[in-house]
This record gives C-alpha cells, sequence and structure tokens, in this order.
C-alpha cells in the first residue's frame, strides 16, 4: 500500500518521560507505516530545554504561527525536586504557558467517549468542550499578608480606589487582564464553536464583580454582534451569556454537545470535572486554537511519572495512550482538511476508529478497565498492537 502523502508539515513538538515513549510508540507502529510523515521537529524534553537554556520552545511556538498545526506531547514543568533531579540551571516555565502567550491561544478540552460507558451525568450524550481563558486572573495574580492597620489601595493611571481598611491581620489580592486578551479569546471560543457546528456558552459572575467580569461579558457580546452573529446564524447554532451558577445548573440538565467558554480558575476546575464525569483526564483531548488560525493538540495530562520510573526499572506499564493518539490524529485531521487531502483526514478518522474498536473488543489499557467493566488491562504494547491490527483491516 502506498504511503499517504503530506503537501505541507505540522509541527512535532516532543516531550518527556512515559508521554515520550508513548509517542515514539504512536510514530513507530501508527503512523510511519501509513504515512509518508512530515513534521517540523522540536524536542522539548526537559534535558534538551537545558541544553538550549528553553530557546528550543519559543522555536516551537514561532515555528507553530508559521507552519498553522502543530502536535504536542506532555512536557515537565519543574518544580524544585525536578531541578535537582534534572540538574537544572534554573526553574523553566511551563512550555505550555509560553507557547499559549506566543500565539495568543485558548485551550479547547473535550473529553473522548468510549464505547459501552457512560458519563456520570445520564442526560449527557455528546461531548462538552471547556474553553478555558488561560491568560492573568488568579494565575497572575498580586497577594499580600497584611499584618498591621492600613489601607489597601488598588491604583491605575491616575486612578485609586481604596479596596479596604485593615484594622488587623488579613489578607489582599489583586489580578488582572486586558481587553485584547479577552478579545482573541472571545475570537477563539466563536471561531471553535462554528468548527464544531455546536452551541457556545460563555459564564461568569458579572452581577458580583461588574467591572472586571462585566468586561468580559460585554467583549464577548460586541465579538459576536459584529463579528459572528450572521454565521452563527447561517450554521444554526446560538451564543449565550449566564451567569456561571446557571449555566452550572442548565449544563447538569443538557444533553452535552456544546462549547463551554470560561475563565481561567473557572475553566481549569470545569475541565476537571468534565473530564472526570465522562472517564479521566486520560481520556480528554485538548488542542490550543488562535484567533489568528493556528492549532496545537496535546494530550490534556502529564508525563505519567510513576509509569515512567517503572520502565526505567524495565517493567511493562499498562499506560493509557489514547490522549496522545488523539492529539496526532487531530493534527493530522486539520493539516488534511487545511491541504485538501481527503485520504489524510480519513487516515485520521480510521485511527480513531480503530482504537475505539479496540476498547469495544475489551482490549484496554489498565485505567480503561476500571470504566468500561473488563477484568483486567493489557500493556501499552499490547494495545497499540491491537489498534493497529484493527487500522491495517480498515484501509
Amino acid at each position: 500500500m502506498d504511503k499517504i502523502k503530506m503537501l505541507n508539515p505540522v509541527v512535532e513538538m516532543d516531550g518527556d518521560e512515559m508521554t515520550r515513549v508513548i509517542w515514539k510508540m504512536i510514530k513507530d507502529e501508527l503512523l510511519n507505516p501509513f504515512v509518508d510523515l512530515k513534521t517540523e521537529y522540536y524536542d522539548l524534553g526537559l534535558e534538551n530545554r537545558e541544553r538550549t537554556d528553553d530557546a528550543v520552545t519559543l522555536e516551537a511556538a514561532e515555528a507553530l504561527r508559521r507552519v498553522g498545526v502543530g502536535v504536542k506531547c506532555a512536557t515537565i514543568t519543574p518544580n524544585a525536586k525536578r531541578m535537582e533531579e534534572y540538574h537544572l540551571s534554573r526553574m523553566y516555565k511551563s512550555p505550555n504557558g509560553t507557547i499559549r502567550s506566543a500565539v495568543d491561544g485558548t485551550t479547547f478540552r473535550a473529553p473522548i467517549m468510549l464505547p459501552g460507558t457512560k458519563p456520570l451525568v445520564p442526560t449527557w450524550e455528546a461531548p462538552i468542550t471547556i474553553a478555558r481563558h488561560s491568560n492573568a486572573d488568579l494565575y497572575k495574580d498580586v497577594e499580600l499578608r497584611v499584618e498591621e492597620p492600613g489601607d489597601a489601595v488598588l491604583s491605575a493611571g491616575g486612578q485609586a480606589k481604596t479596596v479596604y481598611s485593615f484594622t488587623g491581620p488579613g489578607v489582599a489580592l489583586a489580578m488582572y487582564n486586558t481587553d485584547r486578551s479577552i478579545e482573541s479569546f472571545a475570537r477563539s471560543c466563536f471561531s471553535c464553536a462554528l468548527d464544531k457546528k455546536q452551541d457556545l456558552w460563555f459564564s461568569c459572575k458579572d452581577t458580583i464583580s461588574t467591572v472586571y467580569d462585566g468586561r468580559f461579558r460585554d467583549i464577548f457580546q460586541a465579538v459576536y454582534d459584529a463579528e459572528y452573529k450572521a454565521a452563527f446564524e447561517a450554521a444554526g447554532i446560538r451564543y449565550l451569556y449566564t451567569l456561571i451558577d446557571d449555566a452550572v445548573a442548565r449544563c447538569m440538565r443538557s444533553k452535552g454537545g456544546f462549547v463551554w467558554a470560561l475563565k481561567n480558575y473557572d475553566g481549569d476546575v470545569m475541565s476537571d470535572m468534565i473530564g472526570a464525569a465522562f472517564g479521566a483526564l486520560a481520556l480528554m483531548t485538548s488542542v490550543l486554537i488562535s484567533p489568528s488560525g493556528c492549532f496545537e493538540y496535546e494530550a490534556a495530562h502529564g508525563t505519567v511519572t510513576r509509569h515512567w520510573y517503572r520502565r526505567q526499572k524495565g517493567e511493562r506499564t499498562s499506560t493509557n495512550p489514547m490522549a496522545t493518539l488523539f492529539a496526532w490524529t487531530g493534527a493530522l485531521r486539520k493539516r488534511g482538511e487545511l491541504d485538501g487531502i481527503a485520504e489524510l483526514t480519513a487516515f485520521a478518522d480510521r485511527l480513531e476508529k480503530a482504537s475505539l474498536d479496540a476498547i469495544g473488543d475489551g482490549v484496554v489499557t489498565g485505567d480503561m478497565a476500571a470504566l468500561t467493566g473488563v477484568p483486567a488491562g493489557v500493556d501499552t504494547e499490547t494495545f497499540i498492537a491491537a489498534v493497529r491490527e484493527r487500522l491495517e483491516r480498515s484501509m
């Protein structure tokens, strides 16, 4: 069988530990035998970030801006323990955060629904995609432990407001966002909903945070009215703004199948809730979308350090490769769509179906065994071999 040809590359960003091992398995067993894979390769493993003083992450982000489609393996964001373990000269920032900032992107996470399983919420029939505004808010806050009486004052551009007059010990916090970032977030969310042909919800708490959250509400409405309303109406989908407490209640009664845009902290919490309700974080896809049209696909989980340590001892592990596999299929499907290569898009669909068919036939890793009711899981190599067998039959 002739391999499927690619016109343009995807930006390939390799990663760390057990997910790096799985990355190679997927390429060797499920991609290279069928696709004449064309990539621009960047090694974002922690050792190479140390060797390049993290310049490689910026190079990968620039390549993503230029190429438009990328696929990223899970990477380590080091803490003090990791600095000692990997002999690092400094504590490098999260590659995900660096790339997000470089392309001005929004992270969209959605669960992979397994055959034979049902979400914990009985009404949910289709995946819910969480759009998280991964900028500022609590993650870039400034905190102050107040020991003595005095005023906490918020000031900017000649304006000043007393936050609180302390008469004794307490804590103060300030956080920020920018119109430009919120506008980019809104455009990415509206574009994603149009691409999926699903409703978009946005929710916050503007009744309490009338200025901060109110700015999010107003910008979303302005961008929708000026740039997306006609396209939404033509596609038969809708934009809904509602308070976050109402959105949570609506979500629990819904059938799923919509995109839910949330501020940074809200999106962080709700993506974990959605992941757990549909299965697990190991079964969540994640795609970074920028308003300029960049797409970066990755797994929503970490580097599976516990299994990596076991593998270093020579043990075979039952590590779930599904989210990493779906990162590759997402990138190849998008590349096929943009380049007009129907064979590449169809291959991505076949590979996903082959993995789900394997699970439906009872070939699962340990974590999926508990979800699907299979008595015991197989190791990663056996699962990937089962996927390949079914993929070959479908070609």
